[in-house]
C-alpha cells in the first residue's frame, strides 16, 4: 500500500534593502520571527519563512549596527553588505540574488508593509498560478497628498506611453516566485527597473489587498529629485513604444506636407486664389523636411532602444521548470490551518508599525545557524 506523499510547507526568503532603519528593523523583526515557524494561510497552504536578508545600502543611521545584531540573534537572519549605497531597487536585486526561498518577499523597512499579508499574497499566488503578487493598498498611502498624486500621475504616463497595464500595479511590497526572483537578478543590468524587469518574464501579474500602516516616525529617504530619476528610469526601461511615437508623428508631419502641397496647387489652378508669393513653398518644404527628419530620428531612437534592451540585460527567452512540480503545482491541506494568532492575521484597520523595545541581545556561545541551500539558476539568454 502506498503511504502519502508528505506536501513540503512553501519555504520564503524575506529581502528588506535597509537604508534607514535603525529605529525600525527590530519590531519589524518582531512580527517576522512567527512566521519562522511553519504557519497556515487562510486557504490551507502550508508555509515557512526560511530566511531574512536585511541588504545594509549604506544609509546615514546606524543601520549597521542593527542588522549585526539581529543576524547574532536569530539564526535565519542573514546580512547583505553593498560596498556603497546604490539604491532600493539594486539593493533589492541583491538580496534577490542571494535568496534560496520557494518565494521571495520583498518589504520595505520603515514598517508600513504588515507581515501579516503575507499568507494572503500567498494564497493569492496559489488560487491565480501567479508567480507575481503585487500588494494592492486599499487606503491612502502615507506620503502625503503631493506624492500620492505625482505616483498615480506617473504610472499612468508609463501605461499610456509604454502599453504596460503592469505598471499600475507596481510596489515594493511584492511576492515573487524564487526562480523568477533570482533570474531578474541575474540579468537585470544597471539602469533596468526592477518591476519592469520582472514583467519582462513574468508569466502572470496579479494583485492581493493590503492595509499600508505609517512609516513608523521616520523621513523618506526619497526625494523629489531622487523620485524624478526614479520615474526616468521607469520610462526608458518601460520599452520603445515612446519613441514609435517620434516616428509616427514625423510621417505625419509628411504625409501633411504633401497634402498641404496639393491643396494648394489644386486651389491655385482651378479657384484662382491668390496667395502672398513663396509661402506656399515654404510651408510644404517645412512640413515634409520636419516629418523627414522626425522620422529618421525615430528609425534612429528605435535603433537605440534595441541596444538599451541590450544593455539592461533583458533577455530573449527564460527556462523554468515545470510549473507543476515547482511551488505553484502544490496542493493545499484538505484542512484550512487556523490562523486567529495575531501575528499572521491580516488586520482589518490600519495600525502603526511597532518600533523596537530595549537592546537586541546576542544568542548564547554555541548556538546552531543554519542557512537554507540557494536553488539551482535558471538558463537565460
Amino acid at each position: 500500500m502506498t503511504e502519502p506523499t508528505t506536501v513540503p510547507p512553501h519555504a520564503i526568503s524575506v529581502v528588506v534593502p535597509v537604508y534607514q532603519g535603525a529605529r525600525t528593523l527590530p519590531g519589524l523583526l518582531a512580527e517576522l520571527v512567527p512566521l519562522a515557524e511553519e504557519f497556515g494561510t487562510p486557504q490551507g497552504h502550508r508555509a515557512k519563512v526560511v530566511e531574512i536578508l536585511l541588504v545594509d545600502d549604506n544609509g546615514p543611521d546606524s543601520s549597521a549596527t542593527v542588522i549585526r545584531e539581529l543576524a547574532a540573534r536569530y539564526p535565519f537572519v542573514r546580512a547583505v553588505w553593498l560596498s556603497r549605497n546604490f539604491g532600493q531597487h539594486p539593493a533589492t536585486l541583491a538580496g534577490m540574488a542571494s535568496s534560496g526561498g520557494d518565494w521571495i518577499v520583498t518589504m520595505d523597512e520603515d514598517g508600513q508593509h504588515d507581515p501579516a499579508a503575507i499568507a494572503a499574497m500567498l494564497d493569492v499566488a496559489m488560487a491565480q498560478q501567479a508567480d507575481l503578487v503585487y500588494a494592492h493598498p486599499t487606503n491612502r498611502p502615507p506620503h502625503g497628498a503631493v506624492r500620492n498624486l505625482a505616483s498615480v500621475l506617473a504610472k499612468r504616463v508609463i501605461v499610456a506611453s509604454a502599453g504596460s497595464r503592469a505598471a499600475r500595479d507596481f510596489h515594493s511590497y511584492r511576492l515573487v516566485l524564487g526562480e523568477v526572483g533570482r533570474s531578474v537578478a541575474a540579468y537585470a543590468g544597471a539602469g533596468a527597473y526592477l518591476d519592469v524587469a520582472m514583467s519582462w518574464v513574468a508569466r502572470r501579474i496579479v494583485t492581493c489587498p493590503v492595509i499600508l500602516r505609517e512609516e513608523g516616525g521616520r523621513p523618506s529617504g526619497y526625494s523629489y529629485r531622487s523620485l524624478s530619476s526614479h520615474f526616468w528610469r521607469m520610462v526608458i526601461s518601460s520599452g520603445t513604444r515612446g519613441l514609435r511615437i517620434v516616428s509616427m508623428l514625423g510621417a505625419l508631419f509628411a504625409v501633411g506636407g504633401f497634402g498641404l502641397a496639393i491643396y494648394l496647387l489644386v486651389v491655385r489652378l482651378f479657384f484662382d486664389v491668390d496667395t502672398p508669393a513663396g509661402w506656399p513653398s515654404l510651408m510644404v518644404v517645412l512640413l515634409v523636411c520636419c516629418g523627414a527628419i522626425l522620422f529618421s530620428l525615430g528609425v534612429i531612437a528605435e535603433y537605440i532602444g534595441v541596444n538599451v534592451n541590450m544593455a539592461m540585460g533583458r533577455p530573449l527567452y527564460l527556462i523554468v521548470s515545470d510549473p507543476a512540480s515547482g511551488p505553484l503545482g502544490r496542493a493545499a491541506a484538505e484542512t484550512p490551518a487556523p490562523t486567529d494568532s495575531a501575528a499572521r492575521r491580516v488586520p482589518a484597520e490600519p495600525a502603526t508599525a511597532r518600533d523596537a523595545a530595549g537592546p537586541v541581545r546576542a544568542p548564547a556561545p554555541g548556538a546552531p545557524a543554519t542557512e537554507p541551500q540557494p536553488h539551482p539558476e535558471r538558463v537565460v539568454r
